[in-house]
């Protein structure tokens, strides 16, 4: 597995201030604002700080139910991989269960997804060279 992970790509949270986090990591930070992610229905759903090349944060508007719920902080962390489909067989063949894909999220990069046994979710994803991370 290790020879498929080329390194993280992105930690994912949520967020209830989303103003005062982009505020302050791209402007007290001075982090670029890479772009945003919209969900079905074109509403604004995350949004991208790039840190360095290839290296992101996601920050995902947080719901009143992720807020009741105290979850509004940690979301997921991403391992950016060569081979969404070598990651996958692989991980089945360790007897991992896959959550969801291999699929194409809407940023355009193929993506599959497990969970380590604390129930954090765990994101693979492959880079395509027309996505807005590969562009940002």
């Amino acid at each position: 597995m290790k020879n498929l992970v080329l390194g993280i790509a992105h930690n994912g949270y949520h967020t209830a201030q989303m103003a005062q986090m982009l505020e302050f990591y791209c402007g007290k930070l001075e982090f670029k604002h890479a772009f945003t992610l919209k969900n079905d229905k074109d509403e604004p759903w995350i949004e991208y700080i790039k840190l360095a090349d290839n290296s992101f944060v996601e920050f995902f508007y947080a719901t009143p139910e992720h807020v009741k719920n105290g979850n509004n902080r940690y979301h997921h962390i991403c391992l950016r991989v060569s081979d969404i489909h070598a990651v996958a067989d692989f991980l089945k063949s360790k007897g991992v269960e896959i959550t969801s894909g291999p699929s194409v999220g809407k940023d355009g990069n193929s993506q599959c997804w497990c969970n380590d046994p604390d129930g954090n979710p765990l994101e693979f994803m492959c880079v395509s060279p027309d996505s807005q991370q590969a562009k940002a």
